[in-house]
């Protein structure tokens, strides 16, 4: 027997995960809504159960964030989720509209891919099979190479969970052989339906190229901005619990903060009561150079750690009680990182003169890199919440709470979710947090209400335009008063018969709208003469 190399072992099985996928989700596109809940309910249950073993894996093999906060993200995608999900129809007519006569029928892609990143390496796999599974989907993983060992411990409690409660064997998988070469495969495969990706550009640009549908998450640049009126205690701390939350690495956190001049002197010294450090211009070159890889790429290892370890590893002091490190700033630029996305509890500030000048840095921010993503706000004043809303591309606009937490829908009502779509405007599919919903195709069922010769009816077609007669005699008479009107019933034709018509020598004997209309305009004829 030859024995193959590890790539074309890697290959070979991404293509036996993915027949084995489709054959389990053909047996799960016959269960019904009762079967499918009963799966999901077992795995979020399973899962939180294990919230904090999962957590401290995650945090020990890939030195992001601290475990405490990571417990709170596997419960959140468990269930937090599960909650937001239990109710939704998937499966079978999922609306009737009996009013209407229309109906909607529930019908699961199929095989989906999903890809996971280091930053949220189990919170991702939870989150992902629960709504895979709501939509009758099976699911495989790609893990994250340097989150391998945490990825695969979270796919194996959900597969045994999935399993466990119904599922059949290969709804829910992993690659054994994690290569590039096998999720290459995957995504290419022609039985795979969607790939669902979360994770760094690089990896969402190759699930696009592959040419299999693609859902995706986007990077984030959110700006918070905090306007005269708002709560300012309030908002720092907002910022700062956001951007401290796991040490940054959520995609949605704040990346900078923008405020109005006539209230910066007690912004700032608000920020500096509850732990911010604002570095030098020397000691904020040092952290710069640290941020960005020469091309120009997060530097992997300034991500989830503390604002300590940052301040010791570019080579300056800070206060043993410093929690996010502020560098001020006037520029925006790719190469700038403090306008950038920062996974890391590190902020740029920008100064502005008034909440027109603030909405400029926002866009300015927002082009740069974040499109589509999420912005912050902190304010009483509605004006300036409407304004902002319909003018920034974004999909997430948050007000008056932690970005981190509120564009998951943790501290917000919205979908409660771990992939952010972009949408269009960001180089994504969507703009939804991504749920069961966008991981079904929607048959549409349209029952005739209208018949074509209703279409064709006065009202829905062009009327013809009546000759317009002045009237020179008898304005005032009648129609009725129309000879024909009173002409003598025809000998031949029964009493029964309706002869009012019957001295029109081109109208046809059956009575019908076209005729009568036909009558009435050769009456006006007369009236007119």
């Amino acid at each position: 027997m030859i024995e193959l190399d590890n790539d074309l072992q890697s290959r070979q099985n991404a293509r036996a995960l993915v027949r084995n996928a489709k054959k389990a989700q053909a047996i799960l596109a016959t269960f019904s809504q009762q079967q499918i809940d009963a799966i999901v309910k077992n795995v979020a249950q399973e899962a939180a159960h294990h919230a904090e073993a999962l957590a401290k894996m995650a945090a020990e093999e890939t030195g992001f964030g601290n475990w405490q906060d990571k417990v709170l993200k596997n419960r959140f995608a468990s269930l937090r989720v599960y909650d937001a999900i239990k109710e939704m129809k998937t499966v079978g007519i999922i609306h009737d509209d009996p009013i209407q006569k229309v109906m909607d029928v529930g019908v699961p892609l199929g095989v989906i891919c999903a890809l996971v990143p280091s930053t949220n390496p189990t919170s991702t796999v939870i989150y992902k099979t629960l709504i895979a599974l709501k939509a009758g989907n099976a699911i495989i993983f790609s893990p994250h190479p340097g989150a391998r060992q945490c990825s695969w411990k979270a796919i194996e409690i959900v597969k045994r969970a999935a399993e466990a409660a119904g599922a059949p064997p290969g709804s829910v998988d992993v690659i054994s052989h994690l290569t590039l070469e096998a999720t290459s495969e995957l995504m290419h495969s022609k039985d795979v339906s969607l790939i669902l990706a979360t994770g760094g550009e690089g990896m969402v640009r190759a699930a696009y190229a592959s040419g299999t549908p693609t859902i995706s998450g986007g990077p984030g640049n959110g700006p918070a901005f905090i306007e005269r009126s708002a709560d300012i205690p309030h908002a720092v701390k907002d910022i700062i619990t956001s951007k401290t939350f796991d040490n940054g690495v959520i995609c949605a956190s704040e990346q900078s903060i923008i405020v109005e001049r006539c209230i910066y002197d007690d912004v700032h010294r608000e920020l500096e009561a509850q732990g911010a450090y604002f570095m030098t211009e020397g000691e904020a070159a040092k952290m710069a150079a640290l941020l960005l890889r020469p091309n120009g790429t997060i530097n992997p290892k300034v991500v989830g750690k503390t604002a300590l370890y940052l301040s010791q590893m570019a080579g300056f002091c800070v206060p043993a009680s410093t929690r996010v490190l502020i560098a001020k700033q006037s520029t925006v630029s790719h190469s700038n990182p403090y306008s950038r996305e920062k996974l890391c509890p590190v902020l740029g500030l920008y100064v502005e003169e008034d909440w027109k000048a603030a909405c400029h840095r926002v866009v300015e921010l927002l082009t740069n890199e974040g499109l589509g993503h999420t912005l912050v706000i902190h304010t009483r004043n509605q004006d300036v919440i409407r304004q902002f809303c319909l003018e920034k591309p974004v999909n997430r606009i948050l007000i008056n709470t932690p970005a981190a937490l509120g564009g998951i829908g943790a501290t917000t009502n919205l979908t409660p979710a771990l992939t952010l779509g972009c949408g269009a405007v960001g180089g994504g599919s969507s703009s939804d947090n991504v749920g069961p919903m966008n991981l079904l195709n929607i048959r549409k069922v349209g029952y005739g209400v209208r018949s074509i010769d209703e279409l064709r009816a006065p009202g829905s077609r062009p009327e013809p335009q009546p000759n317009i007669v002045s009237p020179t005699v008898s304005p005032n008479r009648s129609i009725f008063n129309d000879e024909r009107f009173h002409t003598p019933v025809a000998a031949t034709m029964t009493v029964s018969a309706d002869d009012r018509f019957a001295t029109a020598p081109d109208v046809e004997s059956e009575i019908n709208e076209e005729n009568v209309e036909r009558v009435i305009r050769q009456a006006l004829e007369r009236i007119g003469k």
